[in-house]
């Protein structure tokens, strides 16, 4: 049993891939955060301003509904979070997962997939998310593929 876990959303599959990776690479398991309705090409379309993702985005207390609260967290000690960035941070899914179980002594790395921008304020966003005593660290931002060696490397230099 591993005690690194790679949990993760992907809307458009992009972040799958870069957690699979991960997941291989850290000899991690893999966790997908399933939304409850999942979303559509037409639901991730920024540019229109009552899409469900700019609409969600634009309310920091909205929480889209999980499809399932199976994770077994309490048996890792690691997780690596991954995420499309929507607006210069993580979707507010990741708080509904964050919120939704306890992380309570674990050290949560996070991992990001963006078309070109950065984490913003991601951490500041998500800590209230979690209890005090649980580290959240701003990890890599993925823009392309990567090698299972470099990946190995950051890994080890996370943990």
């Amino acid at each position: 049993m591993s005690n690194i876990l790679v949990a993760y959303f992907s809307a458009s599959g992009r972040t799958a891939v870069v957690a699979k990776d991960l997941a291989k690479a850290a000899e991690g398991d893999l966790y997908e955060i399933k939304p409850e309705v999942v979303y559509t090409q037409a639901d991730l379309d920024w540019r229109n301003s009552k899409s469900r993702s700019s609409v969600e985005m634009k309310n920091k207390a909205f929480r889209p509904a999980l499809a399932d609260n199976d994770a077994d967290i309490e048996k890792y000690d690691t997780i690596f979070l991954g995420f499309p960035i929507w607006w210069y941070v993580a979707p507010t899914i990741i708080n509904t997962f964050l919120e939704s179980y306890d992380f309570s002594g674990k050290k949560i790395v996070l991992f990001a997939t963006s078309g070109g921008s950065g984490f913003g304020k991601t951490v500041e966003e998500l800590k209230p998310s979690v209890s005090e005593n649980t580290v959240i660290t701003e990890g890599k931002m993925f823009n392309s593929h990567i090698s299972e060696d470099l990946l190995k490397k950051w890994v080890k230099d996370m943990e």
